[in-house]
């Protein structure tokens, strides 16, 4: 009895080191959203291409006059704002749901170490803006991306890195498919965020 005990005390303790040292509330359903959101960002674009008379398949002999790089950034802009407030939403209501908090020690760690390389891949995209190298504008988002995710592995659940690994890996190759960016994108951001988001759900529910 008494080592059943003793047990379950380690347990105990290693779960309450385990939840101070990490922020362990990501929901996987945002993960889902922000894939569904990401693809129909994508199907968006694609029809922007063909309003403005381009067609994708063409690749990197597709030509983006600046009027509709801006519309593109905007739309990106948004894509990224609904998968933001859709994260913030799904693991505010699951860490209400186990009684921890969204906002602790941990959660700052998390979001500065999450935030240096985005930065930092965000000031590297508006430098590729502006000397119009646009067509590395998508394996940047990718691989900075994914650079992020491996460094905020630290302080949130370990499953993270390995999204992290897949983006840098698909950004990467991208480099070598310059001008179909967009399949990448919707890959990367989409697919895989869905699939992540899914296996988490079930494994963390």
């Amino acid at each position: 009895m008494d080592s059943k005990n003793y047990h379950e005390d380690l347990s105990h303790i290693r779960s309450m080191m385990e939840r101070s040292s990490r922020f362990i509330s990501l929901s996987g359903l945002s993960g889902v959203v922000a894939g569904l959101t990401a693809i129909i960002g994508v199907v968006y674009v694609y029809f922007v291409f063909q309003r403005e008379g381009i067609n994708y398949l063409d690749g990197d002999r597709n030509i983006l006059g600046p009027a509709l790089v801006k519309e593109l950034v905007l739309i990106g802009i948004a894509i990224l704002v609904v998968a933001v407030l859709s994260g913030y939403i799904f693991t505010a209501h699951k860490s209400k749901k186990k009684g921890l908090k969204i906002w602790d020690a941990t959660t700052k760690r998390l979001l500065i170490t999450f935030a240096v390389p985005l930065l930092a891949g965000g000031v590297f995209c508006l430098a590729l803006l502006y000397h119009h190298l646009f067509v590395f504008i998508a394996p940047a988002t990718l691989i900075f991306y994914g650079l992020a995710l491996v460094a905020a592995e630290r302080y949130t659940l370990t499953d993270v890195k390995y999204l992290g690994y897949l983006e840098i890996i698909l950004g990467l190759i991208s480099l070598f498919f310059l001008g179909w960016g967009l399949l990448f994108w919707a890959i990367g951001f989409g697919v895989l965020h869905i699939v992540y988001g899914l296996i988490m759900h079930k494994k963390y529910k």
